[in-house]
């Protein structure tokens, strides 16, 4: 009986595997085919060969993410050779003499200035989560705030939007929610506090994404592309706008929390998981270790937050925590491979075809358009901030 129910549970799995990828096949057929006849449909005589490849290129990136017939990384690489093979004779015609330059313009979307900024914050999330600086930080913050359920909530929600402003949303998200677990299995199922608790932490992670450059990859990117226009935008020109909106929007989704959620209990004691203790033959290394990320991570802020003083750019400065922190031996080779490689992948063929969409002339075709709609300005902002919203709703915000 038993290994009959063995195999039939391996069978099963084996079943649903097949399902998986004859799925994914669909999908990506469905994705080529609604991207086909989408170029199709709003091709005008205006636009040339180049621009309707790059245009049926967008749709299908558009598709194969929302889908996920194949991961998101695997979408940017694709975006890579697809540029590169198809626009061969686009270049070959215009600029021959310059071909080889256009192809190394989208390889180098890899080591763009977003790139090295993104990985310069992966480096100081690994580290501090790797030495427990971040619990710590979350233990020193959350004592802060008393007893009182609606305090406790709201020191949860600002302690989490601070560690997004640094860290991926993700990772932050995951480190807070492992932090009040504990406490979460000693209430009943399904309590109002419960609910308050984990709702906040994941709304104020994406919200406090907002409020650095390195908070979330979307900010890198809209940066880079401002940066494409000619519009220079700093860490700390962003940190002005982005830190008092996270930090607005943070307490506005805290007092809508608690008053949809208000706990009965008059008194919360949120018990956090001690640090090694003095004893511990490991505590003095990781003192050690602990104070060199702190050194790292307020060297690398002030440099980000005085850029108009020294001149130095922020991803140049994104090459300290690299560095620094690679030579000290706080994060090592394993460490590196852990890192979300899969995310800069993902941005670069971003960014590639952005760079395609502009050298082709699409963008200035397009906007020749919208301008001749004569659309209020506001207006305009609210139906692209309208289009943004729903589309991260069913993909993810760096691919939208």
């Amino acid at each position: 009986m038993a290994d009959s129910r063995a195999v039939s549970l391996k069978l099963m799995s084996h079943i649903q595997k097949v399902v998986d990828v004859q799925s994914k096949i669909i999908y990506f057929l469905l994705s080529v085919i609604f991207s086909f006849g989408i170029t199709y449909l709003i091709s005008e005589p205006g636009l040339d060969k180049a621009q309707l490849y790059v245009l049926f290129l967008l749709f299908l990136a558009i598709g194969l993410w929302v889908t996920e017939a194949i991961p998101p990384f695997a979408v940017g690489l694709m975006i890579f050779g697809f540029l590169i093979f198809s626009m061969n004779s686009y270049y070959s015609q215009i600029d021959p003499d310059n071909v080889k330059d256009h192809y190394i313009g989208y390889i180098n979307s890899w080591s763009s200035s977003v790139i090295w900024l993104m990985l310069g914050g992966f480096f100081m999330a690994e580290a501090m989560s790797k030495t427990r600086l971040d619990r710590t930080i979350f233990r020193l913050s959350i004592s802060k705030f008393g007893t009182s359920p609606k305090l406790i909530l709201l020191g949860l929600m600002l302690t989490t939007a601070v560690f997004s402003m640094i860290m991926s949303n993700t990772a932050t998200t995951a480190m807070m929610i492992a932090s009040v677990l504990p406490f979460l299995n000693t209430m009943y199922k399904n309590a109002p506090f419960s609910k308050a608790i984990l709702v906040g932490i994941a709304g104020a992670a994406t919200i406090g994404g907002m409020g650095t450059l390195i908070g979330s990859p979307p900010n890198a990117i809209a940066v880079e592309a401002l940066n494409n226009q000619g519009i220079d935008i700093g860490f700390l020109e962003w940190m002005m706008i982005g830190f008092p909106m996270a930090i607005i929007l943070t307490v506005l989704f805290w007092f809508l929390l608690t008053k949809k959620y208000i706990p009965k209990i008059k008194k919360v004691v949120i018990a956090v998981e001690e640090d090694l203790k003095k004893d511990d033959e490991r505590y003095k290394f990781e003192k050690i270790k602990r104070r060199i990320v702190l050194g790292v991570l307020a060297l690398t802020l002030v440099l980000w937050l005085t850029e108009n003083l020294h001149g130095i750019p922020a991803s140049v400065v994104s090459l300290l925590p690299i560095i620094l922190l690679t030579m000290s031996g706080v994060v090592n080779g394993d460490d590196v491979r852990k890192l979300p490689w899969d995310t800069l992948m993902l941005v670069a063929g971003g960014l590639a075809l952005g760079l395609a969409i502009k050298e082709t002339g699409l963008a200035d075709f397009y906007v020749d358009k919208i301008t001749g709609f004569d659309l209020n300005f506001y207006v305009l902002v609210l139906l692209f901030a309208f289009l943004t919203v729903v589309m991260s709703n069913i993909m993810s915000n760096t691919a939208t």
